[in-house]
């Protein structure tokens, strides 16, 4: 990666940090509405080099889609701006000035800026919850996705070689801790996709699949409301998911998921849903934090330090549709924040004064297993397969890239076909071995990952 702090003289840079839904989308807006500004540089820095899907992780993990068909290369979205990979290490908005590391390299960079695009997003938080950081799985990245589907994989062959009952229940079981959006559209991801693995395993039968949704409000996707949240329930019942309201999972061992009713759950699987927060390089900022995240006023503007702007997951964005709360954590909300962002950016290039940030929530969606969703549009309420189909439509539609969405509808229309895949997908370099050429005597040599691994071996 060549250094991004190098720039031509004369040039001021907007610096965006994030490669998100929030900081892909004001790069690509900022391309545009600064065609004709050759004094000005784009630079994005970002973890990955593209820009992930997230609404459809949950697909990934369920063997709906392809695991590349959800991601959209940031260099194939970005025609001007300079995408750097790396981590961004410190912010010094005094200087205006960003640290930032590949990690495959010795040193770091130093970044100078004159604008700057908060939009660093979020990652899991464990609440310091016993056991969680070391044996939980997660659903925030591809590679989470990616696990978790080779974990369910790693279980039904794990099973099928198991004579102990208590042994394969164990193995059988799944607990997912969380009951929003996340947690609810893996549970019933992950239930279709046991239950049609079954016919391949002759030695199991659906009856001994347990999947467990543990959430601590009176009823799940609490965003939806109660009559949609009740209705979710009840479909997940009966399709055999424990649904366990107002309760939290007090710990995990590994072996087993302790709940702070005192219930013990033997499982060799916890997907980790029930929380999110800012990462942690934001926490030393000077201005206004509130539980982690920066605040910013109605432009986005980040008060007190001018240039500086803030939107999508590690922002609160007060919304003037409902006093005294902020916008939430949503694609559909980052992509507009995008637009305006990139809007107010470039205004302030030209000395121009910023725009406020206005839109009211759409709808929300929600997939809860196969043929079945709940949704909310415009105030209107839908389930069933019509909501369903709704939310497949919609995401589709937001997908960037008209590649990755041929490449979606391609993996679903399949689906309605053929069974779905369960390939394992190895991740890890296999063990390797070289043999003396005049002794015969075979030499083992250890890769650094220690032998052949898979993503799902988490014993």
């Amino acid at each position: 990666m060549a250094n991004p702090g190098d720039r031509p003289s004369g040039t001021r840079r907007i610096l965006i940090l994030g490669g998100g839904f929030a900081g892909a989308y004001v790069a690509r807006h900022l391309e545009k509405s600064l065609a004709g500004a050759p004094d000005i540089e784009i630079v994005l820095i970002s973890k990955e080099n593209f820009v992930l899907f997230t609404p459809m992780l949950h697909e990934v993990a369920g063997s709906d889609v392809a695991v590349t068909d959800i991601v959209q290369p940031l260099r194939k979205m970005l025609h001007r701006a300079r995408v750097g990979v790396a981590e961004v290490e410190a912010i010094d908005l005094g200087k205006k000035l960003v640290r930032i590391r590949h990690k495959d390299l010795p040193s770091a960079y130093e970044v100078t800026y004159e604008q700057l695009v908060l939009a660093l997003g979020a990652v899991t938080n464990f609440y310091h919850t016993p056991g969680l950081e070391r044996h939980a799985l997660t659903m925030k990245s591809l590679g989470d996705a990616i696990l978790l589907r080779n974990c369910v994989i790693d279980a039904l062959e794990l099973a099928d070689n198991q004579t102990a009952e208590a042994e394969r229940a164990k193995t059988l079981t799944v607990v997912v801790a969380g009951g929003g959006f996340a947690g609810v559209e893996t549970a019933g991801s992950v239930t279709d996709f046991l239950r049609e693995a079954m016919r391949f395993y002759p030695r199991l039968k659906k009856d001994m699949i347990r999947v467990v949704v543990v959430h601590g409000g009176d009823y799940i996707l609490p965003e939806l409301g109660t009559s949609l949240g009740l209705y979710a329930q009840e479909k997940l019942r009966k399709r055999g998911v424990d649904v366990r309201l107002n309760t939290r999972v007090s710990g995990y061992d590994g072996e087993e998921v302790t709940l702070d009713d005192g219930t013990k759950i033997p499982t060799r699987m916890l997907v980790w849903t029930a929380g999110t927060t800012p990462t942690q390089v934001l926490s030393q900022l000077p201005c206004v934090m509130e539980r982690g995240h920066v605040v910013a006023d109605e432009c986005m503007q980040v008060p007190n330090f001018p240039g500086v702007w803030a939107l999508g997951d590690c922002a609160l964005v007060p919304d003037p549709y409902n006093q005294g709360k902020f916008y939430p954590p949503t694609a559909q909300h980052a992509i507009r924040m995008a637009a305006v962002v990139a809007r107010n950016v470039a205004a302030a290039a030209r000395g121009l004064p910023p725009q406020p940030f206005r839109f009211k929530t759409l709808g929300l969606l929600a997939t809860i297993g196969r043929r079945a969703g709940v949704a909310e549009i415009l105030g209107i309420k839908f389930s069933g397969i019509v909501a369903w189909w709704m939310w497949r439509a919609i995401y589709l539609g937001l997908m960037p890239g008209w590649q990755k969405k041929v490449r979606v509808a391609l993996d679903w229309t399949l689906d309605l076909f053929f069974s779905k895949d369960i390939v394992q997908l190895p991740t890890l370099q296999r063990a390797t071995m070289s043999e003396a050429e005049d002794l015969g005597l075979p030499t083992a040599i250890i890769g650094k990952n220690e032998g052949s691994k898979l993503a799902g071996d988490y014993h």
